[in-house]
């Protein structure tokens, strides 16, 4: 099948977006958003680095890379609109595997009631996915890490490390699988975005937030930094999964705080609006937890401090970061 050939073949039936004026057929894709700021984000998932066929089906692959955009959405307020699909085919993927890759999406984005809108498709050693989403979000109302304050709760929603602990699993499987094993398993292949928890949210006059991608350690990080405070985390309040508990006692901790890829929101908010965090998740059907504190920062640079065993010790990122340099 030649490359025009598979454009038609994954092209939409129909669009659901209003603001769409012109979708796939084009140099380019056109819409019109009235009285909204626009929100967009890309990540790229490539076979042998972030997924194997051993870790995952087609379906999954074009699931969960569409899914780690549309939570760098929620991260930001936004409601997910439309996405593009750049794709780099390698010759030993079919045309069958491939549309399978595009129903995940599909499957995904019509939840969210996305438009396939464009992309590119040129052929290469491996498959790799690059997937550019765009949302819209009400006027001034974009999140951002740089909004924390000192006095701020800090909370995540969900529970953290099953990721991580799945596709543990799905890499060493040892025995039968198990019923907490397949909800690991699960929690990795097909994450769900907290899209409708954001956007129970969007009253609130100041909240930041971060989506956990790499790591709890991370994101963190990357909101002490933004926002220049320190971060104060208590490890006994981290919420876990009882499959992960079950499972791997010995390192849900670690993964908790350092596996990534949960998809989880991390948010810091003034403590006069925590009732309404609470409200909103409530609402949505995602448990959130109180996992610290926002303080002034006290050093030369912002920090993150973790409470292990009744002492104060500072928590260094941990997560997966691509381009590290050997021995960091």
């Amino acid at each position: 099948m030649d490359e025009f050939s598979f454009i038609r073949s994954i092209k939409p039936d129909h669009y659901r977006q209003s603001s769409l004026i012109k979708g796939i057929d084009d140099d380019a894709a056109v819409f019109r958003p009235s009285g909204h700021d626009v929100v967009t984000a890309v990540d790229t998932m490539v076979e042998g680095v972030h997924f194997t066929r051993q870790t995952m089906e087609p379906e999954q692959i074009g699931y969960r890379v569409l899914a780690a955009n549309i939570s760098d959405l929620a991260a930001m307020g936004s409601t997910p609109a439309f996405y593009m699909v750049s794709i780099t085919i390698p010759s030993d993927w079919t045309h069958e595997e491939l549309k399978r890759v595009y129903d995940g999406m599909k499957r995904l984005g019509d939840s969210y009631q996305m438009d396939l809108i464009g992309g590119d498709t040129v052929s290469g050693s491996e498959l790799s996915l690059s997937v550019t989403v765009i949302g819209m979000v009400q006027k001034g109302k974009a999140r951002y890490r740089s909004t924390a304050e000192a006095g701020d709760v800090l909370f995540v929603t969900g529970t953290l490390g099953d990721s991580r602990a799945g596709l543990e699993w799905l890499l060493n499987p040892k025995g039968q699988a198990s019923e907490d094993h397949t909800y690991l398993v699960h929690r990795h292949q097909t994450p769900v975005p907290r899209v409708i928890f954001a956007s129970h949210l969007s009253h609130i006059e100041r909240l930041a937030l971060n989506d956990v991608s790499d790591g709890i350690a991370n994101e963190a990080k990357e909101i002490a930094e933004a926002s220049d405070v320190d971060l104060f985390i208590d490890l006994k309040a981290l919420p876990f999964s009882e499959p992960i508990r079950n499972v791997f006692p010995e390192h849900y901790v670690n993964w908790g705080l350092s596996g990534g890829e949960d998809f989880e929101l991390l948010g810091c908010v003034p403590k006069k609006d925590w009732s309404q965090v609470i409200e909103a998740a409530e609402h949505a059907g995602v448990p959130v937890s109180k996992i610290g504190h926002v303080k002034t920062k006290e050093g030369p640079e912002p920090v993150v401090m973790v409470n292990k065993s009744g002492e104060w010790e500072r928590l260094t990122s941990s997560g997966y970061t691509h381009l590290k340099e050997k021995g960091d």
